[in-house]
């Protein structure tokens, strides 16, 4: 095989594989464009995802006639003159790649006008070459074009997600820059529709309640730049401010995409600060949850290197420790200045002062029985028996993989029902245990038919950002069938009219966000698994929650419809739900063996 050099055309493709991976590619690269040549309107309208139409438009500084060819080669860029630079980058874009890249793979055309010339320039490209150029008149600025993406790189478009995963992470994106920009004016639209937009006011909380509705904005915390620490010298530690939002530690997640971390203006993924941000909140979160936070940080140029990876969404710090640090401070100092104002749960001391229970800052001791949907009989010939009964079948004929006949014996931390079996002690989880018996009674009555739905006596609005209103739309059909009954209600709002009969007194709102949340942050490839995931959350959120007080009767029929489960040994989400304490067991701990 002979060593060749690759053709422009070919080696701008494999190029363009680095800085163009999906329509979001473009749309970030031509974005912080626009930013940089300090635009204060940005409107992007998609089509088909991005696969049919990508189009940008500013009001920016504008490119001249006579560079406007130049501007498409490979490595040319108007923000690096020297090496030197390279250490201290002040703006978004530098490497002089993204407009060759995205020309290689599609179709291109541009429009700008620079302010003090009287008309403007239209380009172009096919294929990253120019195919015609005339002058036209045009307002200041530029508009970008990019048609039909990836149509010469078959490859590429193939590993495409679909159309509604494409769309939802452009809102990702945008809904991203413009928090980071508020400014700016963002206006984005996907075929034809206004799916988002911002004032450019400049308040950043004016942009939070655009791209996450009031119900979110209101649990959303302010972080202010700490004073700077003195350093060794007497002088300031290195300037490293952090400012932002976070959200108190009710509102939580599923998964660490909510947090959202921005360096000198750019947006950035980094594992180290997103610990730091999860640290802040040590001991104020359930286990496995995750909180939202927007942060900002800012730092002088020349203490980040922002030249790792065509991407451009990776840095280096010079003093990793430092940006930990002021991360981790920043956000803890907000959490601890609000604390006694916000409705966090409790630590009540038991009699002796020492040991005590976790009671939410909901009180649920007073709840009758009546308002649990926990039927006292099952009705079945297999297991049909009063809670007095006797078994109508002897235990040594039931399945391995039953539970044995149990007695209720009490409630401990509102939380676990001790039980007495045939051979020692169950602890159960009632929390687990509701959610398996529902989660299986939601299995049977979805065979073969539509999911029971309870309507609302006043529908519900729930608020969402522009990719959760993706998912939404893209998963209607798959709602509706489980019972809900969901209606558009204006930009990134839903009106809920029904949902599932298991979830009538739940809080409707609450209960989609949480299905949102959860698909979000794990969209399984399979409808087949996306429905289950979605019954899984549904069940979650109607089943009775730790702290949560039983009369013996919801205990008695809880056990039996636990009884009568398939599965009985874990929840739909694999945790156990009884721990068995045998006789022989407690033996030994009280040394009688």
């Amino acid at each position: 095989m002979t060593i060749h050099v690759l053709s422009d055309q070919l080696a701008s493709q494999i190029a363009a594989g680095e800085v163009v991976e999906r329509p979001s590619s473009v749309v970030k690269e031509l974005t912080e464009n626009a930013i940089d040549a300090g635009a204060t309107t940005i409107t992007i309208d998609i089509r088909g995802g991005g696969r049919e139409l990508i189009q940008v438009a500013d009001n920016g500084v504008g490119i001249g006639a006579d560079e406007i060819e130049t501007a498409f080669l490979r490595h040319a860029t108007s923000k690096l003159s020297s090496a030197d630079d390279l250490w201290a980058i002040r703006t978004l874009g530098f490497r002089g790649e993204a407009l060759a890249a995205i020309s290689a793979v599609s179709r291109l055309t541009i429009v700008s006008r620079v302010r003090d010339a009287s008309a403007g320039v239209r380009l172009v490209l096919e294929d990253g070459k120019i195919v015609a150029r005339e002058m036209v008149g045009a307002p200041a600025g530029t508009v970008i074009a990019v048609e039909n993406l990836f149509y010469n790189v078959p490859a590429r478009l193939k590993f495409l997600k679909s159309v509604t995963t494409e769309k939802r992470l452009i809102d990702e994106f945008v809904t991203r820059y413009a928090l980071a920009y508020p400014a700016i004016r963002f206006r984005l639209s996907h075929d034809g529709r206004v799916t988002f937009q911002t004032a450019g006011s400049g308040a950043t909380a004016d942009v939070l309640l655009a791209a996450y509705g009031p119900d979110t904005a209101r649990q959303l915390m302010e972080v202010a730049t700490l004073p700077r620490e003195p350093g060794p010298s007497g002088g300031d530690r290195r300037a490293i401010d952090v400012h932002g939002f976070v959200s108190d530690p009710a509102l939580t997640w599923a998964g660490r995409n909510h947090i959202q971390l921005f360096v000198n203006g750019r947006m950035i993924r980094d594992t180290r600060l997103t610990f730091a941000v999860i640290q802040a909140y040590h001991t104020l979160l359930p286990v496995g949850r995750f909180p939202m936070a927007i942060l900002f940080i800012d730092l002088p140029p020349e203490e980040v290197d922002v030249n790792v990876h065509p991407t451009k969404v990776e840095v280096r710090f010079r003093d990793e420790g430092a940006a930990f640090g002021a991360v981790q401070r920043a956000v803890r100092a907000s959490l601890m200045e609000t604390a006694p104002a916000r409705g966090l749960g409790s630590w009540s001391p038991g009699p002796s002062g020492g040991w005590g229970a976790f009671r939410p800052s909901g009180d649920y001791s007073d709840t009758p029985s009546a308002q649990l949907d926990i039927p006292w009989q099952l009705r079945g010939p297999e297991q049909e028996r009063s809670i007095e009964g006797a078994p109508s079948a002897s235990l040594s004929e039931a399945p391995e993989h039953r539970l044995p006949i149990m007695r209720v014996i009490g409630q401990v931390g509102a939380a676990y029902i001790i039980a007495e079996g045939p051979d020692g002690l169950y602890l159960i989880d009632q929390h687990a245990a509701h959610e398996r018996i529902l989660y299986e009674q939601f299995l049977a009555q979805r065979q073969g038919q539509q999911a029971a739905s309870q309507g609302l006596v006043a529908s519900a609005t729930v608020y969402l950002s522009p990719s959760q209103t993706r998912l939404v739309e893209e998963q209607l059909p798959l709602l509706a069938s489980l019972g809900f009954e969901i209606e558009s209600f204006g930009p990134n709002a839903f009106s809920i009219r029904a949902v599932p009969a298991i979830l009538t007194r739940s809080d409707p709102a609450g209960a989609l966000a949480a299905v949102v949340a959860d698909l979000e942050n794990e969209t399984p490839p399979l409808k087949s698994e996306t429905e289950a995931l979605v019954i899984k959350r549904v069940c979650k959120t109607a089943a009775v929650k730790a702290g949560q007080s039983l009369t013996r009767e919801e205990m008695e029929a809880m056990i039996l419809q636990l009884e009568a489960c398939e599965v009985p040994h874990t929840c739909p989400h694999g945790r156990p739900t009884l721990i068995h304490l045998s006789a022989a067991l407690l033996a030994r701990q009280f040394g009688r063996t």
